[in-house]
């Protein structure tokens, strides 16, 4: 009996990790806002006060948080451009981390011996640290981030937040719970000084 035309019922193992991290990567950049609105040429304005510009730079980044985390990683990547070496080892540590470990449901398992996930999480993050330290790769990332947090900053504290629309209710609350935690941090005046003691 043949099984011509049949539509097997499993993918294979590789397919599966492949089509996952393709979810994931779906569902993250899924919530990335509009690069037209980010960069606004009309919603760049001083802000007021020191208060008002750490507000801004809060609701900015609840906003436009996987904008923010592609630029700081695109920046990133044009630092260590530079530095040809630190980038290949960086995706080669990477790759490893996310097909050894994190895109992994099952634990790995080499010639018959099976490795469980907090053994690879050891090893892993054993020759990540032995790389950074040989390296003078952690310079170069820390280069890298440190100037995208500072371009992210920036953007955030000059960025108007009066015209951005919160449509998802889940981003409303945290950027409600944000602009609560501004108004509790706000100097308050105090009424009388001395205390009843």
């Amino acid at each position: 009996m043949t099984t011509y035309g049949t539509i097997p019922a499993e993918l294979p193992p590789s397919s599966d990790l492949i089509f996952r991290a393709r979810e994931q990567i779906r569902s993250g950049l899924g919530s990335q806002k509009q690069w037209k609105e980010m960069i606004k040429i009309q919603a760049i304005s001083l802000p007021s006060h020191l208060n008002d510009s750490i507000r801004r730079i809060r609701t900015n980044a609840t906003y436009f948080r996987m904008n923010y985390l592609n630029l700081v990683l695109f920046l990133l990547f044009l630092t260590l451009l530079l530095h040809p070496v630190t980038l290949i080892l960086l995706v080669i540590m990477t790759g490893a981390w996310l097909f050894l470990y994190f895109l992994r449901d099952n634990p790995v398992s080499f010639e018959g011996v099976v490795i469980d996930h907090r053994t690879m999480m050891t090893a892993l993050l054993l020759v990540t640290i032995a790389t950074l330290l040989l390296t003078d790769v952690i310079d170069n990332v820390i280069f890298g981030v440190s100037f995208g947090l500072g371009v992210v900053l920036v953007h955030g504290a000059f960025r108007s937040t009066d015209d951005l629309f919160f449509g998802d209710e889940e981003e409303a609350n945290r950027s409600s719970e944000l602009r609560h935690h501004a108004r509790e941090a706000a100097p308050l005046p105090l009424k009388n000084a001395a205390s009843s003691s």
